[in-house]
C-alpha cells in the first residue's frame, strides 16, 4: 500500500491499524535543537482521544504517546522522530456480525475490491484511529512553527444547525463538548445530537480552521500552492467530503468588486480591507489569517438498518452495533488543526530553503 506519507521537507509516515497492537508515525525533517517532550505531544492527543463525552465513541483509549527516537536531552537531533501509541481498548468482537458485509458509505467495499484482504475490525488501515498519528505529527509541526503562528479550530455547523458568527468567542470552545465558539448554540446542539444518537443515526458537520501570524510568502504559484496542499491535507482525513478557502463556494455569487480584497497602507505596511481570499492569493500566503472550512459526512456505522450486499454478492441488510461517534466532526477539529500545522511547517521550511 502506497500513500502512507505526507509532506516534503517536513514529512511524516504513519503505520498501524485500528485493532492492531499499536499505531505510530515517523516524522522526518524536524530541525535540530527544538525543545520537545512527550508532554508537548500528549496535550494535543488528549484533545482528540475518544470517550470524553456522550457525543463521541465510548472506546476508551488513553492515546499515551511514546517517543522512540530523534530526541536527546529534551531537544530534537534533526533525525527522524519515531512515535508509538498502543491500542488498549479494541473490542473486535463488535465487528463479528458484519465481517462479511459492506457498510454503505464506508470504505469496506472499495478497500476489499482493491486489496482483497480487508481487516474488518474497525476498517483496519482505513479507520480514523490512524488520525491520532496526524495529531502527534501536528504537535511537532507546531513546535517547528514557533509561537508566532497560532492555529485554532471550531465547529460551526452540525447537520442543519449553524452558529451565529456574531457570537463567535474563541474562549468558548474549551467550555463545551463541541468546540463551539457560540455559547448560545451549545444547548441546541446537545438536544439535537442526543436525539440523533438515541435514534441510532449519525450526522455531519462543518469545521473552520484559522491560522494567524502566517507571514507573506508561504507557498508557490503553480503545483505547490499552500491552499492546494491544505485542501489535500484536509481531504485526506476520514469522512471529509469538501474543503473551501476563505469565502470559498460563496465567492461564485460575488461580483469582481465585492470579491476583491482592496489594499491600503497601514502603519507603513500593506494591508487589506477584507479577506475573501482566506489569506492566500495565487497559492501564496498574504500575511492575513488563513481561513479554511471542511465538511464532514455522517459516519456510516449506524444502528439503523440499511440495505447492502455481502462479500459474496448476496443482498441483505446491515445494522452496525458497538461504539461509534454520532458526529465524527467533533473529534475532527484537532485533526484539522494538526494537518494545517503540518502543511504550514512544511511550507515554512521550503520557503526558508529557497527565499531566505
Amino acid at each position: 500500500m502506497s500513500g502512507n506519507s505526507f509532506g516534503h521537507l517536513f514529512k511524516f509516515t504513519t503505520f498501524g491499524e485500528s485493532h492492531g497492537s499499536a499505531i505510530g508515525c515517523v516524522v522526518d525533517g524536524t530541525p535540530p535543537n527544538i525543545s520537545l517532550t512527550e508532554e508537548d505531544i500528549q496535550i494535543w492527543l488528549d484533545k482528540r482521544k475518544p470517550g470524553q463525552s456522550r457525543f463521541t465513541t465510548q472506546r476508551k483509549e488513553t492515546d499515551q504517546v511514546k517517543i522512540l527516537s530523534g530526541i536527546f536531552k529534551g531537544k530534537t537531533t534533526g533525525t527522524p522522530i519515531s512515535l508509538i501509541i498502543e491500542n488498549t481498548d479494541h473490542r473486535s468482537k463488535d465487528y463479528d456480525d458484519i465481517k462479511d458485509l459492506y457498510r454503505p458509505g464506508h470504505a469496506d467495499y472499495t478497500y476489499h475490491k482493491k486489496y482483497g484482504n480487508r481487516d474488518y475490525r474497525g476498517s483496519g488501515r482505513a479507520s480514523a484511529r490512524e488520525t491520532a498519528n496526524r495529531v502527534a505529527a501536528g504537535a511537532i509541526a507546531r513546535k517547528v512553527l514557533g509561537n508566532k503562528i497560532t492555529i485554532k479550530g471550531a465547529m460551526i455547523q452540525i447537520g442543519t444547525k449553524k452558529i451565529n458568527r456574531n457570537n463567535w468567542d474563541w474562549d468558548e470552545i474549551n467550555n463545551n463538548d463541541f468546540w463551539c465558539p457560540d455559547q448560545k448554540q451549545v444547548e441546541k446542539w446537545e438536544i439535537y445530537l442526543d436525539n440523533i444518537r438515541k435514534s441510532g443515526s449519525s450526522i455531519g458537520a462543518v469545521i473552520e480552521i484559522q491560522a494567524s501570524g502566517v507571514p507573506v510568502g508561504y507557498g508557490s504559484p503553480v503545483y505547490d500552492k499552500v491552499d492546494a496542499d491544505i485542501a489535500k491535507a484536509l481531504m485526506s482525513i476520514n469522512a471529509v467530503k469538501g474543503v473551501e478557502i476563505g469565502t470559498g463556494f460563496a465567492s461564485a455569487e460575488l461580483s469582481g468588486e465585492q470579491n476583491a480584497d482592496e489594499m491600503f497602507i497601514k502603519d507603513n505596511q500593506p494591508a487589506f480591507k477584507s479577506n475573501n481570499a482566506g489569506g492566500i492569493i495565487g497559492g501564496i500566503s498574504t500575511g492575513q489569517d488563513i481561513v479554511v472550512r471542511f465538511a464532514v459526512k455522517p459516519t456510516s456505522s449506524i444502528l439503523n438498518p440499511r440495505k447492502t450486499i455481502t462479500t459474496l454478492g448476496q443482498e441483505t441488510e446491515i445494522s452496525t452495533k458497538g461504539r461509534h461517534d454520532p458526529c465524527v466532526g467533533i473529534r475532527g477539529v484537532p485533526i484539522g488543526e494538526a494537518m494545517v500545522a503540518c502543511v504550514l511547517a512544511d511550507h515554512m521550511l521550503r520557503h526558508k530553503a529557497q527565499c531566505e
